[in-house]
């Protein structure tokens, strides 16, 4: 158990640092106005959102599922009918496409940023068309397994990564709806420049933290998170 609550204190230690990266340590309850933050010539101000809040807390509640599911993986493990599986290769590549999906929505949020919307518009489908490829990837690793014989109720370990894949490509799948969405008004004429900014920040922003949980997820089932429990055992005795 205390194993479990060190590696559950490292995610949340990941979650808080970039939260408050995100100026989320101000308190907005004490002000009279709205949330300000300062431009990034620190000349102006401008207001937080409360819709980029409300994605906050949302990722919140979300590194908190994957918390609690990552404990019950562990503790899982030391079940007698738990034997491992093996990670397809194809989760190398589907981890490559999705780390550079989300480089290039962090572009697309530099570009929207300048009001460069020759250039936003490439950015947002190479984010949009490397997160789809994620996905077909991530399907095509399960058809792998399962043809190779690891189906989901074959064992313990089987269920987790089915599970655990399947509500990630979920988060990503939503997150693919609004990007969608964000990238058909970057083509649109009559688009207000201010909030497809927003669009594109909030978009850029839910990818990044996707990106996060699923390396824990890959490192979890390549067996390296195994070796960080077994190093803070050897701390805590």
């Amino acid at each position: 158990m205390n194993v479990i609550l060190v590696f559950l204190a490292a995610i949340a230690a990941i979650i808080i640092w970039w939260l408050s990266g995100q100026r989320l340590t101000s308190k907005p309850w004490l002000e009279t106005g709205s949330v300000q933050l300062p431009e990034h010539d620190g000349t102006e101000q401008r207001q937080l959102p409360p819709v980029k809040i409300g994605l906050f807390v949302f990722l919140g509640v979300v590194g908190a599922v994957f918390s609690l599911a990552v404990s019950a993986y562990f503790m899982r493990m030391a079940s007698a009918d738990w034997w491992g599986m093996p990670v397809p290769r194809l989760l190398w590549v589907n981890t490559a496409a999705l780390a550079l999906s989300s480089a290039a929505l962090q572009w697309a949020r530099r570009e929207a940023g300048h009001g460069r919307m020759e250039s936003l518009r490439p950015a947002l489908v190479a984010g949009l068309a490397l997160a789809v490829f994620f996905l077909v990837g991530q399907i095509q690793a399960w058809r792998e397994l399962t043809a190779a014989g690891y189906v989901l109720a074959d064992n313990p370990a089987n269920s987790f990564f089915y599970m655990l894949t399947g509500l990630h490509g979920l988060h990503i799948l939503g997150g693919l709806a609004v990007l969608a969405h964000t990238t058909g008004r970057a083509f649109s004429t009559d688009v207000a420049p201010d909030r497809l900014r927003l669009s594109v920040d909030l978009s850029a922003i839910y990818s990044h933290f996707m990106l996060a949980v699923w390396l824990l997820l890959f490192a979890l089932f390549a067996g390296w998170a195994n070796d960080f429990v077994d190093l803070c055992r050897t701390l805590l005795n």
